[in-house]
């Protein structure tokens, strides 16, 4: 796409001399000193003298002082007639501002017939400065300025050919090197033959800004070839679509060419407005001369929409938007005319500035690291992708307040609108920078979650990263806040409200809200408290009172269980009261066993050494182990066995798993060895030694009864 857009490189060296030296012929022959057009006497320097002081008297601002320094009217007398022009100012702001659009105009109107004179005077005066130095020394200079430049940039375009032909160097360095280097040896070289040629100063104050001109034509005509030529290549776009502004090969030379015409318009009334104030040509004059010149730019730009290539889209849609672009370029240029310059530029900004920033964000994303993993590349992405945007609206912002001061100061006096305006300026400015503060805090807290977020075997770093992942969120909520609120006050500071009294007034407002939601107050309080304590981390299991479960989230006021059946709850840290945190450093699970009477409890704890020492060498389980399941010894007689104690020490969460594993296995061995557990029984004996006992004890119980039945119906003695 780049050689479809640019120009072959004889082409594009000899192009910009034919245009330099179409300039050329026009300002010559301003500076052409010709007896036959001279009046009288020889040219002196008092017609330009007279033409400064005439310049002077139509400042406003000068007209302005003047008038103060203006002594009373006596008493009694009457004031001398004014005409409107020179009438006080309105009292309003509209009023004033009206006045003064008024007076600009009709500054232009009554230009037309001084613009051949004035010219005239300026090319009297030009020659007069130029009567001791001859003709022909300063065209030959000025023509060997030109040659030095080109010359240089010639020279070395040669010498990036013999070197790049055999470098393998491609991208932004090889476009940087063949465009942007050899238009800076250019600007250099014949900037630097300017200053050190000793020509007349009001010479080289209207040749300087032509030239300046031109270098900035160049400037801006290589960027808009970079832009609209370069970029990524993305070949599944079936329309053809490539670069950083997603353009077809017609869509981007087409607007190339418009561009180019444009920009060389623009650079050609910026050069002789300020070549014509170089020349004291009056103000009327130079801006009559301006809009004229405007009516260019604004013809080659109503061509520009009107040919631009679009989508698919009706008729009728087409038709509105180009109604529409055209009647805003029209109110550009009648902005122009009238001298709003704050007005035209935020109108051109409205044009350019979101295609700017649209080129920077997708050449920003060309240049990002999307392997970042540490602090230092991280920043870069950060400064890249943000600090890019920012540093193209703070020097759009920066520009306006400039053009704000310089030309508005004359038309509006009101220091409210003044300081709403800059205000306005700072604060985008503060917005974004509090922006890229914030970008750069989150990402960098991001970062450390992430890493935090990997598995490690290491125990302090386990626990040094649960804490990071509980800390760093409430962190980065804080932070957020903060900017914002900071951010805010600075912005209100720069419109002028006083913060102080506003602070205050927060402060008592905060109290008053502190003693209605005591509660929500106790909450902050007591999550704070509960993190200064590392209660609890992401991940880890609690409990208090009622609440059970796993640590999910956190929030300024309130913490999320995650209960091991499902439901969640969320409790304020106000009612957690007493934790109990079941996830730190170790567990050690009981767990009891009923043997029958006759089991050998010395072949018990052997099997369970065994059951042990197999827990051990799993390679699933022995990594969780920190003491393996033991038997502790016999706890009580029950009514139908022994109750045995076991006992063992894994890392929290896994005990469970364990227990489970380390009964199967003790059950599983307790068979293999004859090993009985407790269990309800009846005993029923049948042989003859219990028998006779039992009938024995029958009769000594009917004897027992029979007495004592005998003794109660016998007579008294």
């Amino acid at each position: 796409m780049i050689s479809m857009i640019g120009v072959s490189s004889s082409r594009g060296f000899w192009a910009p001399v034919a245009r330099i030296l179409a300039f050329l012929m026009v300002f010559l022959g301003l500076m052409s000193a010709s007896q036959a057009q001279s009046q009288g006497t020889a040219p002196t320097a008092e017609p330009a003298k007279v033409q400064q002081l005439i310049e002077l008297l139509d400042d406003p601002e000068v007209r302005q002082w003047l008038a103060t320094k203006q002594p009373a009217t006596p008493a009694g007398t009457t004031p001398a007639a004014t005409t409107p022009a020179d009438a006080a100012p309105a009292s309003g702001l509209a009023a004033r501002w009206t006045a003064e659009l008024r007076r600009h105009m009709t500054g232009i109107t009554n230009a037309f017939p001084r613009v051949g004179p004035e010219i005239d005077a300026a090319r009297t005066s030009l020659s007069g400065a130029m009567e001791n130095h001859g003709t022909a020394p300063i065209l030959k200079g000025f023509f060997f300025i030109l040659l030095i430049g080109y010359g240089a940039e010639y020279l070395l375009r040669y010498l990036l050919r013999q070197t790049l032909s055999s470098a393998q160097l491609t991208g932004p360095a090889r476009s940087m090197l063949v465009k942007v280097l050899p238009l800076l040896v250019f600007a250099i070289a014949t900037t630097t033959v300017l200053a050190v040629a000793g020509w007349p100063s009001r010479l080289e104050e209207t040749i300087a800004p032509l030239l300046v001109a031109w270098i900035g034509a160049r400037l801006l005509i290589t960027i808009a070839s970079a832009v609209l030529s370069g970029g990524p290549v993305d070949a599944t776009d079936p329309a053809g679509r490539t670069g950083y502004l997603s353009l077809t090969t017609e869509d981007a030379r087409f607007w190339y060419r418009s561009s180019v015409g444009i920009i060389c318009a623009a650079a050609a009334i910026w050069g002789i407005g300020d070549a014509m104030r170089a020349l004291s040509i009056s103000a009327d004059v130079r801006n009559l001369i301006a809009a004229v010149l405007g009516l260019v730019v604004l013809a080659l730009a109503i061509v520009t929409v009107l040919r631009r290539p679009v989508g698919v889209t009706t008729r009728s849609r087409r038709v509105v938007g180009n109604i529409l672009m055209v009647a805003f370029l029209v109110l550009l240029w009648l902005l122009w005319v009238a001298d709003m310059r704050v007005l035209f530029w935020i109108g051109l900004y409205i044009i350019g500035l979101p295609l700017l920033l649209r080129f920077t964000s997708a050449f920003a994303k060309t240049m990002l690291d999307t392997s970042a993993d540490d602090d230092m590349r991280v920043m870069r992405n950060v400064l890249i992708e943000r600090g890019a945007r920012l540093v193209i609206i703070a020097l759009a912002a920066g520009w306006l307040a400039l053009v704000f001061r310089v030309n508005a100061s004359m038309m509006i006096q009101d220091d409210a609108v003044n300081r709403i305006f800059r205000g306005v300026l700072a604060g985008v400015v503060i917005l974004l920078t509090a922006d890229l503060v914030w970008q750069l805090t989150k990402s960098l807290i991001s970062l450390r979650v992430k890493h935090a977020a990997v598995e490690t075997t290491d125990p302090a770093e386990r626990a040094r990263n649960t804490r990071l992942l509980t800390l760093m969120p409430i962190l980065r909520n804080f932070l957020a806040a903060f900017i914002l609120v900071v951010a805010v006050l600075m912005v209100l500071s720069g419109l002028g409200v006083q913060i102080g009294p506003l602070i205050a007034g927060a402060g008592v407002f905060g109290v008053a809200i502190g003693f209605g939601s005591q509660t929500l107050v106790k909450d902050v309080i007591s999550g704070i408290f509960y993190m200064t304590d590392d209660a609890f981390r992401i991940g880890e299991y609690i409990q208090s009172g009622s609440y059970k479960g796993t640590v999910e989230s956190f929030s300024i006021r309130s913490v999320k269980l995650r209960h091991h059946r499902g439901p969640v709850f969320t409790v304020p840290f106000g009612s957690l009261g007493a934790v109990q945190n079941m996830s730190r450093d170790w567990v050690i699970d009981k767990f009891m066993i009923n043997v029958s009477y006759d089991a050998d409890i010395a072949k018990v704890k052997k099997v369970v050494k065994g059951i042990g020492a197999a827990l051990l060498e799993d390679p699933e389980l022995g990594p969780m182990i920190s003491e393996t399941v033991k038997m502790k010894g016999v706890e009580t007689f029950g009514d139908y066995g022994i109750t045995l104690s076991f006992a063992m020490t894994t890392k929290p969460g896994h005990q469970t798993q364990i227990r489970r594993r380390a009964q199967a296995m003790i059950k599983e061995a307790f068979d293999k060895n004859g090993i009985s557990f407790a269990s309800p029984t009846v005993q029923v004996a049948g042989d003859e030694q219990h028998t006779a006992a039992a009938a024995a004890t029958r009769d000594a119980i009917a004897k027992k009864n029979a007495a004592a039945a005998l003794g109660e119906g016998a007579p008294p003695e």
